[in-house]
This record gives structure tokens, C-alpha cells and sequence, in this order.
């Protein structure tokens, strides 16, 4: 299993670097770009003017200003640049790294990836890494209580499912999760406040934030408290959505390798339903859900998260890379689609040791990567 392993993460590497190469080629022919939004920020036509360009900022805005006495109207590749004097042009590309070419600027960026130096941000000046430690805890949090809870109860469920098949227990049941499924995460969110949050009915749970203002003050069991506090209602509306098709996939699972020639044998035998169902189907039912666990988990922890954090105003990964996408922050970008890439590399490498634990009999070791 070692040498497996050690294969699996040699081959990250050309799948970091493509999977680089894709997204670098695509934001770079995406129209707008950073640039364009310091134009748009000197002319007062930005719409979400956020952005703190410094450093030049007000040699850029002295530029502009001698440039609109003295009538100057230079062509530019960037759409409305015109009017512009070329120097300012010029100053803005070398603020931003944009004056070398396509190539030196990538792997300028891969030079620094390897050591995990993703640069600064484009407007908050402040280094990538900085910005992913701190929106972390938020992300890893809802991503991972959510993926443990949801296996918790699907799991179950589902095996609960399969050995009543048919029955009202079963029909019911799937009725239900299946109209909760059919609500889409976010607007259960907001449901959610709108009942318990001081929307209009109660405001049993707070509204914004991973923990309370003074949680400084507080002591390890005060602060435990508090955090689920604040994580009851995202990870609620993040689970609704998410644990139907893992107790739907769990019951089929079941329901195949109950009706095996095994299954029927070990009863024959005299073993006792529960020691059929966790000493042999469980075994072999259990290792295609292992195999959804690193796509569920990558899943909830950036787009299943992304609107729930909007929501309930969590400051995670996702909704950086979203804000980094809409302003081109093009470190950020690369700096968070990178953290995910690699997580979800490494996910896929849990899921497979994951299956040699359920099942001892498979050997990576036997076949190819």
C-alpha cells in the first residue's frame, strides 16, 4: 500500500500543473481583468469599487488628471483606456505583473506555488495565504460537520431502508427526504432565519458569525456551546439538501448484496440477521459510498457552502474565491483553486486507503494507477 500511495502522490504533480495550465489559459482570455477595474476605479465607473490600490495610486490619479488637460487619447487593448495616457497604462501593467508576458507570469506563479507562496492579493494587499488561513476554519468547519453528520444519519437510514424495503417505514420515509432534498439549500437557509433567527418568528439562534463577539472571554466548554451555536442552522440547511442521495445510494447498495448468493448462504448457516447484515453486507455494500466521500465532502465544503456562507454572513474560502472571480483577483483565484485542487487530490487518495480499511481484501498494490 505504501508504494501505492507514494505513486498516487508523484502523479499530483501533472495533475496540479494541467489542471494550472486549463484555468490560467481561461481566466486569461476571460474579458475584464484587473486592470480593467483600476481604469474603471480612475474613471468612476466601477461598480464594486472595493478595491485598495496602493503603492502608485495617487501618481496614477496625477496621470490621469495631466492626461485629461493635455487632451491625450492613446489606443489601448483595454476597453476604456481611451483617453488615457499610455505611461498610467504602463504603470498600472507593472503594479500588477502584467507588463511580462503570458508564459514569465505563469511560471513565475508555479515557482512560488511549489513552495506555497501564492503572492499578495490584487486589492487587499494582503499575501493570498494569509487570506486562505484565515477563511479556513469557517469552510473546513461546515464542510466537514456537514460530511460527518450526513453520513451519520444516511447511513442508518438507509440500511434501515433496505431491510424494511416496501414496507410504510420505507415509503414514508423516502417521501419525506426526498421533498426536503427537493428545497434547494439556500432558500432553506433563509427559511431558517425568516423562523429561528429574528426574522419574524424567533430568534433563538444568532444570525451572523462562526462564534460570539466575546468569545475571547469565554472558557473551552462556554466557547464549544457557542460555536454549534452559530453552526446549528448552516449546517441544517447544508444537510437537507445533501443526505438524500447518500441514504437513497446506501439503501440500493444494501438492497443489491442482500439478495447474493452469500447473503443466503450465511443464513443457512444460522447466523443472526444483524451478524449477515454487519458481518458480511456491510463490508461489501459500504465501499461505493466510501467512494462518494471525497466528492461529497470537496462538494459542500465549495459550492454546496458558497450561498449558505453569503447567507449567514460566514467569511469561508468559498465565498473568497467567489468575491476573487467577480474582481479578477487573479492570485486569489489561482491561491484557492489551488488549496481546493489539492484537497481534492488528497480526499481521493483517503477515499482508496478508506476501502482497503472496510475491505482488507482489496490491493491497490495488484493493479495500475
Amino acid at each position: 500500500m505504501l508504494a501505492y500511495i507514494i505513486r498516487r502522490i508523484l502523479l499530483m504533480i501533472p495533475t496540479l500543473f494541467g489542471i494550472m495550465v486549463i484555468n490560467f489559459v481561461i481566466i486569461q482570455v476571460a474579458p475584464g481583468g484587473p486592470v480593467e477595474q483600476i481604469i474603471s476605479e480612475l474613471r468612476g465607473t466601477a461598480v464594486d469599487p472595493t478595491s485598495r490600490f496602493s503603492g502608485t495610486g495617487s501618481d496614477i490619479q496625477g496621470g490621469q488628471q495631466q492626461s485629461q488637460q493635455t487632451g491625450g487619447n492613446a489606443s489601448s487593448r483595454y476597453r476604456g483606456a481611451q483617453g488615457l495616457d499610455p505611461e498610467i497604462i504602463a504603470q498600472i501593467e507593472k503594479q500588477f505583473g502584467f507588463d511580462k508576458p503570458l508564459h514569465v507570469r505563469f511560471f513565475n506563479m508555479l515557482r512560488g506555488y511549489i513552495v506555497f507562496d501564492f503572492g499578495e492579493s490584487l486589492f487587499s494587499g494582503r499575501r493570498v495565504v494569509d487570506l486562505v488561513i484565515d477563511k479556513m476554519p469557517v469552510s473546513i468547519s461546515l464542510g466537514l460537520w456537514t460530511t460527518i453528520i450526513m453520513y451519520l444519519v444516511s447511513i442508518p437510514l438507509g440500511i434501515a431502508k433496505a431491510t424494511r424495503d416496501s414496507s410504510r417505514f420505507d415509503i414514508w420515509t423516502s417521501g419525506f427526504i426526498i421533498g426536503l432534498s427537493a428545497i434547494p439549500g439556500f432558500l432553506f437557509a433563509i427559511l431558517l432565519i425568516i423562523l429561528f433567527a429574528g426574522g419574524s418568528y424567533f430568534q433563538w439562534f444568532p444570525l451572523r458569525g462562526l462564534v460570539s463577539d466575546d468569545w475571547r472571554e469565554m472558557g473551552p466548554f462556554e466557547l464549544v456551546i457557542d460555536y454549534f451555536w452559530h453552526m446549528a442552522l448552516p449546517l441544517f440547511a447544508l444537510i437537507i439538501g445533501s443526505f438524500a442521495g447518500l441514504t437513497m445510494l446506501t439503501k440500493n447498495s444494501f438492497l443489491d448484496q442482500i439478495h447474493n448468493q452469500y447473503v443466503v448462504t450465511a443464513r443457512s448457516k444460522g447466523l443472526k440477521e444483524r451478524q449477515v447484515l454487519y458481518g458480511h453486507v456491510f463490508r461489501n455494500a459500504m465501499l461505493i459510498v466510501i467512494a462518494g466521500f471525497p466528492a461529497a465532502f470537496i462538494g459542500i465544503l465549495f459550492t454546496g457552502a458558497l450561498l449558505v456562507e453569503s447567507i449567514f454572513s460566514l467569511d469561508g474560502l468559498g465565498l473568497l474565491g467567489w468575491e476573487a472571480v467577480i474582481k479578477r483577483d487573479y492570485p486569489v483565484i489561482f491561491g484557492t483553486l489551488y488549496f481546493f485542487t489539492l484537497l481534492g487530490l488528497a480526499m481521493r487518495l483517503v477515499g482508496d486507503i478508506a476501502y482497503t480499511i472496510v475491505d482488507p481484501r482489496i490491493d491497490f498494490e495488484k493493479r495500475a494507477v
